[in-house]
C-alpha cells in the first residue's frame, strides 16, 4: 500500500512536458528525489511542503524511482478555469476513484467539438498500426518510419498498462513535433486528446490527428511477474484484434534480444509469443529484421514458427536503419541498456516500424 512521507522541496531539479522533478528533504535528515505533475498538484516552489507517496523509490523500482507528489497541503492549486458543475468541459474520469482522478473532455464525448466526426467513424480505412510491448519501441519504431516515409502523419496511442500519465514519459517530451498527437486511452491520461477505449482513441487518431500510421505502447513501466499471462504487455494481444476490428492493419513489433540476462526474455520473448501467439485472435504481420547474428535469426526463427500458421511472418531489410536509430531525436534505452548494448531489440522495431510506412498507399 501506500508509504507516506512528508517533506520540504529544497530544489527544482529539470522540467519537461507535464513533470517537474524535486529534491524534498524529510524530517531527520533524508533527502528524496520526487516528482511533480502540475496539472494535478501544483506546481512546487522551493520552501514548499510536500506530502508524497514513496513507495515505489523505496521499493527501488527502476521506472518509478521517484517519490510521488500527492498534495501541496499549504498551497493547494486554484480550481481550474472550466466549470466544474457540468460535463460542458468534459466528463471522462480517469485513474477513477482514485485521490487524484482527474476529469477530463474525452474526444468523442458529447461537449468536444470532434463528437459529431466520431459518431460517424467506423473505420481505420486500412491504417496501419504498429503495436509494441513495450513503451522503449516508441522512438525505435519512429525511426523506422521515418526512415522511409519523413512525412508520414504519426499518432501514438498511450494504452494503460504502465504510467498513467503521458508527462511521466521524457520520451514523449523529446518527441514532441516528430508526433501528429499522443492519444490517451482507457486510465491513462495527458495525451493531447483523452479517449476511453483503445478503439475510440484508434478512431481518433486516424479521424481527428489525420494520421497516416499509428502506434500503440503502455507508458513506461511495464509490470511483469514471471509468468506466462501475469505481464501487462498480455494487451498486445487485445490491440491486434481492436485495429483488426476497426479495419485497421495490424504490424507486431516484437520483443527480440540477445542480451537480456532472463532466458525468458531472449530470443523472441516470451511476452511476444503469449500476446500474438495467445490472445491476439487476428492476423498480424510479424516483423523480423534481416542481418541479425545467425544465432539470433535462428532462435527467432524457431520461436515464430508455431505462429506462422495465424500470422504473416515478414522479413524487412535493415539498410539504413542504423543510422536512423543514431539520429533519433530522443535516447533509446530499454531496461536500461541503450542502443549498442541491445542492437536487435531496436532494429527489431525499427524494422516494424519501416514496414508499416511501407504499407501506406
Amino acid at each position: 500500500m501506500v508509504r507516506w512521507r512528508s517533506g520540504t522541496v529544497t530544489a527544482v531539479r529539470r522540467r519537461w512536458a507535464g513533470a517537474v522533478e524535486l529534491d524534498v528533504d524529510l524530517p531527520g535528515g533524508d533527502r528524496m528525489r520526487a516528482l511533480a505533475y502540475p496539472a494535478l498538484v501544483g506546481d512546487p516552489e522551493p520552501g514548499d511542503r510536500v506530502l508524497l507517496n514513496a513507495g515505489a523509490l523505496l521499493m527501488g523500482l527502476g521506472t518509478g524511482g521517484y517519490a510521488l507528489v500527492v498534495a501541496l497541503p499549504d498551497r493547494l492549486p486554484a480550481d481550474p478555469p472550466q466549470a466544474g458543475d457540468s460535463r460542458d468541459a468534459g466528463h471522462l474520469v480517469k485513474a477513477r476513484y482514485t485521490p487524484l482522478q482527474p476529469i477530463l473532455l474525452g474526444v468523442d464525448e458529447e461537449a468536444s467539438p470532434h463528437h459529431a466526426r466520431l459518431a460517424a467513424a467506423e473505420s481505420l480505412d486500412g491504417m496501419p498500426v504498429v503495436t509494441a510491448d513495450l513503451h522503449s519501441a516508441l522512438p525505435a519504431i519512429l525511426a523506422g518510419v521515418h526512415a522511409d516515409a519523413p512525412h508520414a502523419r504519426v499518432a501514438y496511442l498511450l494504452t494503460d498498462g504502465g504510467a498513467l500519465p503521458a508527462w511521466f514519459s521524457r520520451t514523449l517530451a523529446g518527441l514532441a513535433g516528430h508526433l501528429a498527437g499522443t492519444v490517451s486511452v482507457g486510465q491513462a491520461f495527458g495525451g493531447d486528446l483523452e479517449a476511453s477505449t483503445l478503439h475510440s482513441g484508434l478512431l481518433a487518431a486516424r479521424h481527428v490527428l489525420h494520421a497516416d500510421l499509428a502506434i500503440v505502447a503502455q507508458g513506461p513501466g511495464n509490470l511483469g511477474t514471471g509468468t506466462r499471462w501475469g505481464f501487462s504487455g498480455v494487451a498486445v494481444g487485445e490491440a491486434v484484434n481492436a485495429v483488426a476490428t476497426l479495419g485497421g492493419r495490424p504490424v507486431g513489433s516484437l520483443r527480440v534480444s540477445a542480451a537480456d540476462p532472463r532466458p525468458r526474455h531472449r530470443g523472441v520473448s516470451h511476452h511476444s509469443l503469449t500476446a500474438y501467439g495467445r490472445v491476439a485472435l487476428a492476423a498480424a504481420d510479424l516483423v523480423v529484421p534481416e542481418g541479425l547474428d545467425p544465432e539470433l535469426t535462428a532462435a527467432v526463427t524457431a520461436a515464430l514458427t508455431p505462429l506462422a500458421d495465424r500470422h504473416r511472418i515478414v522479413t524487412v531489410p535493415t539498410d539504413g536503419l542504423d543510422a536512423a536509430l543514431r539520429a533519433s531525436p530522443v535516447g533509446l534505452s530499454t531496461m536500461g541498456r541503450g542502443l549498442d548494448a541491445d542492437h536487435a531489440y531496436f532494429l527489431t522495431a525499427a524494422a516494424a516500424g519501416r514496414h508499416a510506412a511501407g504499407l501506406l498507399g
